[in-house]
């Protein structure tokens, strides 16, 4: 007997779907390679949320986290009402602000202007160059910016009055210490972070280019219709992220380049915390600070994302 040609057709058999065990056993080389991975951030971004908790107790060392007197929000009231607050969250917010404004684009344009060249001896040469600084330490640097500054004996000051004009101590003059935090540290880190956007060109097709010359188009308009819209999801999601960083102004570099006269600009929520919470053994209040820093910038980045998506095609989720 014929079966009609609208009997229904079998069911497709289910994919093999391989146990846990197999699969962990298949891919343990992997697994092992982003193990320490894991164990970082569990280690030392996980675990150590517990200690929120000591934001909202009188903490004591010697009766621990648990026994010590729940005190509510007693220690961000503390906070708030500081004199030091206003001061210092316009310090840590402007530094950030700076930093963001200055240094987020030199990245791109280093890397912009590293695609353009021909000569690859030179290319490599200059990336390697624009790297180094990235693997210094902040003492080194700190200690590199004090020599250069000097008021005797430094190379600045020794332009100047080259130059004709007066010399300046630049480490204590607080109108200076944004100047040189923002302008060191995008020297330090401008080669670093370009490695992502130079990533991001080589997904660009190459064929793009070549329509665009036979078009007509010059080096210039080929910048600002290939390649900058094809870089442009990388750049979205690095900016999102570096909003959410703008008030989680590091701590060392600061520290090391700042002086109690230079307090008026230089004081900013990490060196703040230090000073008042941690060398003072207040390590309540300190933490109350850290998580208040947290949640404002938790808003600062999901702010940023959702403003992304109603501008943009691009965001982080």
């Amino acid at each position: 007997m014929a079966t009609s040609r609208f009997a229904a057709k079998a069911e497709p058999k289910p994919l093999y779907r391989a146990s846990l065990g197999y699969r962990i056993k298949r891919d343990r080389y992997l697994l092992l390679l982003v193990l320490p991975c894991i164990l970082y951030y569990i280690i030392f971004k996980y675990v150590p949320i517990f200690g929120i908790a000591i934001a909202f107790k009188d903490y004591n060392m010697y009766r621990g986290v648990f026994a010590s007197d729940w005190v509510g929000l007693k220690y961000f009231r503390m906070f708030f009402e500081s004199p030091d607050f206003w001061p210092i969250l316009r310090n840590t917010f402007l530094l950030g602000f700076y930093k963001l404004l200055f240094g987020f684009p030199a990245p791109i344009i280093l890397a912009l202007l590293i695609n353009e060249v021909r000569n690859s001896i030179f290319k490599r040469f200059v990336q390697t160059i624009s790297y180094l600084p990235h693997f210094i330490s902040n003492v080194v640097v700190a200690g590199i910016v004090v020599m250069f500054l000097s008021p005797t004996s430094g190379m600045v000051n020794r332009l100047l009055e080259m130059i004709g004009l007066d010399k300046i101590n630049f480490m204590v003059e607080a109108s200076w210490f944004r100047t040189i935090y923002v302008s060191t540290d995008i020297w330090q880190h401008v080669g670093w972070g370009t490695i992502i956007y130079l990533a991001a060109l080589t997904a660009i097709d190459p064929q793009l280019y070549e329509a665009s010359r036979i078009d007509g188009a010059n080096r210039w308009k080929q910048m600002l219709h290939i390649t900058l819209p094809g870089i442009a999801p990388a750049i979205v999601i690095l900016l999102i992220l570096d909003i959410g960083k703008i008030i989680e102004i590091g701590f060392e570099k600061v520290y090391l380049l700042s002086s109690p006269v230079t307090y008026e600009t230089a004081d900013i929520i990490s060196t703040y915390v230090y000073r008042t919470g941690l060398a003072n053994g207040n390590y309540s209040y300190a933490t109350a600070i850290d998580v208040f820093t947290g949640i404002i910038s938790f808003i600062f980045i999901i702010g940023a994302n959702q403003i992304s998506k109603k501008v943009s095609e691009h965001s982080i989720w």
